[in-house]
């Protein structure tokens, strides 16, 4: 399989030229000027080529609850949202604490051939707060452990885990809550929690990643622990950067306008890694019952880049970073640049299109959005996967 893009904007977290993209056999063979191969041609002018985008954090919702999302409609919100690499996380039911589970999602993504599916494993037996035994059955195809939705409330629990991720080679990805602190202050909860695992993280040298950092102090510990060589990445939700003093349901919740300058800040002066959705759809029923979460794969592209490169605070190859290259090296993938031997794993945008959030056009089961109705820019226009069109926008 062979496809030549040319005449197109290429963009990733180093590159900005007009050019041409060769992908023979599902990698990237070729770019530059002037480029010619007996391929399939695409024209793609007046567009941008970027690396596909890399979720690091995300909820299909399959196995167990399936009305809500499943590893198909999943994927395809991906494809439109312009992803083909997706980190699942592991509050499935039965909570994905066996391979079992994580065989089953590999296999089933690998018969679909829409995305690529990584399976995060629980870092406590069945979220069950206490038992690490099962951690030792895990294979090399497991790189995360996340008791995501949830934070580790023992401090020696949360040690011993740090340990025996080191001992096998696994990040620990952590939900920052201390629940117990959860109904009096949502703020402090979140603050705690990171500041005791950025600490055992530098105590242990066990790979810490921070999921969707909320506020100015959380933030603020993250770059100190950087600054002091600790082993942490940390990624900020689109939602949490574009919307302040909102009441949506989420989890951390929309904080202050206070608390999004600081997480853009962050992002300007690379404290921020990464931009992940927390792709958490829910059915109507269950968001009117006040679920947290939010359906965020097919807004996540628009809403960053309006957000962020539309007002001036950082350009095109920084968004590429935060969503595709670093993931990209968070995930240990030949994914997220454009270099000779990459995955050919690109998408097509019209930057200058001007977008209205239509949750019926949604291809995710979820409709749950705060920003239906809203207008950003740019629109994805085509998914292209190890050379392959997997979506193209009608």
């Amino acid at each position: 399989m062979e496809v030549l893009i040319k005449g197109v904007r290429i963009v990733d977290e180093t590159k900005d030229f007009m050019g041409d993209l060769y992908i023979k056999d599902g990698k990237i063979e070729d770019f530059g000027k002037d480029l010619n191969f007996d391929c399939e041609i695409i024209d793609a002018k007046g567009l941008t080529l970027m690396p596909s985008f890399i979720d690091l954090h995300a909820h299909f919702r399959d196995p167990g609850y399936t009305n809500k999302e499943d590893l198909y409609t999943g994927s395809l919100a991906a494809l439109r949202g312009g992803y083909t690499l997706v980190n699942l996380m592991a509050n499935t039911k039965p909570v994905c604490s066996s391979m079992d589970i994580v065989d089953y999602v590999l296999k089933r993504g690998k018969e679909l051939d829409l995305v690529d599916l990584h399976q995060v494993v629980s870092i406590t037996k069945d979220f069950d707060g206490h038992t690490l035994s099962h951690l030792d059955s895990l294979d090399e195809r497991v790189k995360f452990i996340s008791d995501d939705g949830k934070g580790i409330k023992s401090n020696i629990v949360m040690y011993k885990a740090m340990l025996k991720a080191l001992e096998k080679g696994l990040t620990i990805m952590v939900h920052g809550e201390d629940e117990d602190l959860t109904p009096i202050d949502y703020r402090i909860s979140e603050n705690i929690i990171t500041l005791r695992d950025i600490y055992l993280s530098k105590e242990t040298g066990a790979r810490l990643h921070l999921c969707h950092v909320s506020t100015k102090e959380a933030i603020e510990e993250v770059r100190r622990g950087k600054a002091q060589g600790a082993n942490i990445s940390c990624e900020v939700t689109p939602h949490h950067i574009a919307l302040w003093d909102n009441d949506y349901k989420v989890n951390p919740p929309i904080r202050s306008k206070e608390d999004v300058d600081a997480l853009i800040e962050g992002i300007i002066d690379g404290t921020v890694d990464a931009i992940a959705t927390d792709h958490a759809p829910h059915t109507e029923e269950d968001k009117l019952r006040g679920a947290p979460g939010l359906s965020g794969l097919e807004t996540a592209f628009s809403v960053s880049y309006t957000t962020l490169v539309r007002t001036g605070r950082i350009d095109l190859s920084k968004l590429s970073k935060l969503m595709s290259g670093n993931p990209g090296r968070i995930m240990d993938v030949k994914k997220g640049k454009i270099e000779r031997g990459y995955d050919g794993d690109v998408v097509l945008i019209d930057l200058e299109k001007e977008i209205v959030v239509d949750r019926g056009k949604f291809l995710s089961k979820g409709r749950n959005t705060p920003f239906n109705g809203m207008k950003f820019y740019g629109e994805v226009k085509m998914t292209i996967k190890n050379g392959v069109i997997k979506y193209s926008a009608p």
